[in-house]
Formats: structure tokens, C-alpha cells, sequence
């Protein structure tokens, strides 16, 4: 009588392994590479508007974040297919980190209960990066080209009101605060080579990988940790107008006593992250 729930078990057993050889196969590895390249000309945009804004007083009204770029491949010919391209190759990222949450990553702590959950938090941010993309190509430019600074803004004041909103805005700053240091301590370490096949890359184009991810990661985690760091001042001063998005992150670097060229600085940092995540796309472990 025991023998039918034995060879469920072993069916199982080899169900799953099925579905976890075919969540690290060639499929889920093509489309986590388009979704590498597509979060790149994010970062290229991002960071050629935000040269523009360091040298053109302003930037010509057109902002540094991912609204200003969706705008910026809108004009471009044959930009709508161009969105259409970006937001499908974006999905592609958020499934291939949904299939981290069930199947673990690459890595032997890939299968960490942390490391799921940091792919579902990744998940969940490309989900939403995709629908703003996709929403944006469809025809509702206000979901996608939003300015990140106004969104920001809004959800803070919202928040605010809320039974003890200061510590919720203040918690959710300490977050991105703690985020960018580590996304920039892991760059300069360059904790990102365990995720890609070192080995086998030609010896320039190691080296070439290191001074963008590091230069990249380094930019990255330090506007996240100026935008957290702009989040609790305004859950602490209690002034939504405080909370700064991408935008106008940005241009804070550009109001200090380096002037523009601490934010070309960063500029330059954040186009490197960009060629960082096309290396990526070619030489990542899947």
C-alpha cells in the first residue's frame, strides 16, 4: 500500500528538478540578459541627461530619471517600438528574479532564505519599473514620465499623515540610506565579479569590467544614499517638500560647493553603471 505514495514522491522530486533545470536554462538566462540590457539604457539615459542638466544650466527642462528617459527614446525614430523593446526587456528582469525567489541563485548561498527575499524585493521594484515602461508605451505618458520628484513628494505626504508616518518615512529613508552604502561598499570591494564568469573574460575586458562596476556602483549607491538621506530629513522636519526623487538628487550634487562638476562626476558614474549591466548581460552567471 505504501508503493503509489513512493512513486508520488519520486514524481515530485523529479517534477521540481524539471522546474528548476528549466529555471536555469538557456530561456530564463536570454531573457535576465535583455533585462540587464534594458536596465543599461536606463543608466545611459539617466546619466547623459544628468551630464546635460551639469552643463546646460538646467538641462534644457528635461529630467534626469527614468520619466525624462522613457521621454527621451520617445523622440527618438521609431521610438515607440524602441519603449515597446525596453519594457519587455525589462519584464524579462523581473521574471528572471522571480525565479530566484522560487529556485534560489547562483552561488553556492544562492538558495539563502535573504537572498530570496532579496530577489522578490528586486521582483517587485522591475515589476513596477515594467508597468511604468509598458503604461508609458501604450499611451498613458503620465505612469511612466512622471517627475520622480513629484511622485516622491506626494507618497511622503501621504505617509506623513499617517499614525506615526514620521518613523514610517523616516524607517523607509534609513532603508535607501543603508541600501546605497551597501550597493556602494559591495562595488568598491568588487563583490560583483562573484556574480560573473571572471575566467572567462578577455584580460581588458576584466579590466575594463572592474573600473565600471566599481566607478558604476559606487555613483549608484551614493544617489541612493543621498535620497535616503533627504527621506528622513523630511520625516524629521515633517516637510514633504524635503524628499527628493532621482531628479532632484541629481541636481543637489550640482548645489554644492563643487558645483557642476561633482554632478558630472556622478553623471559619468551612472553611464558606467550602464555599460557595467551590458557586461553584465554577456558575462553574468545564470
Amino acid at each position: 500500500m505504501r508503493l503509489p505514495s513512493v512513486r508520488l514522491t519520486s514524481a515530485t522530486v523529479r517534477g521540481k528538478g524539471k522546474a528548476r533545470r528549466a529555471a536555469k536554462g538557456r530561456g530564463v538566462a536570454a531573457v535576465a540578459r535583455a533585462g540587464f540590457v534594458g536596465r543599461g539604457v536606463l543608466y545611459l539615459l539617466v546619466g547623459a541627461l544628468a551630464l546635460r542638466i551639469a552643463f546646460s544650466d538646467g538641462g534644457d527642462g528635461r529630467q534626469a530619471d527614468r520619466g525624462g528617459a522613457l521621454a527621451e527614446i520617445a523622440e527618438r525614430p521609431f521610438g515607440h517600438v524602441m519603449l515597446w523593446l525596453l519594457g519587455g526587456a525589462l519584464a524579462g528582469m523581473a521574471l528572471w528574479r522571480l525565479s530566484e525567489v522560487f529556485f534560489g541563485q547562483a552561488g553556492p548561498d544562492g538558495n539563502t532564505a535573504g537572498k530570496r527575499a532579496m530577489a522578490g524585493a528586486r521582483f517587485l521594484f522591475y515589476s513596477f519599473v515594467t508597468y511604468t515602461v509598458i503604461a508609458y508605451a501604450a499611451g498613458d505618458q503620465g505612469s511612466g514620465s512622471g517627475s520622480s520628484d513629484k511622485q516622491t513628494q506626494d507618497a511622503t505626504a501621504k505617509v506623513l499623515d499617517w499614525p506615526a508616518g514620521q518613523w514610517i518615512v523616516a524607517a523607509a529613508g534609513a532603508g535607501v540610506l543603508v541600501a546605497g552604502v551597501w550597493i556602494a561598499g559591495r562595488a568598491l570591494l568588487r563583490k560583483f565579479r562573484d556574480k560573473l564568469r571572471v575566467s572567462q573574460m578577455p584580460r581588458r575586458m576584466r579590466q575594463a569590467t572592474d573600473i565600471l562596476g566599481v566607478t558604476g556602483g559606487t555613483a549608484r549607491g551614493v544617489v541612493f544614499g543621498v535620497a535616503g538621506g533627504f527621506a528622513i530629513t523630511a520625516a524629521l522636519r515633517h516637510k514633504p517638500g524635503q524628499a527628493k526623487g532621482m531628479d532632484n538628487t541629481l541636481r543637489s550634487f550640482a548645489d554644492t560647493g563643487a558645483g557642476p562638476w561633482l554632478l558630472a562626476l556622478i553623471a559619468v558614474g551612472l553611464v558606467a553603471f550602464g555599460l557595467f549591466s551590458f557586461a553584465s548581460a554577456r558575462w553574468r552567471k545564470f
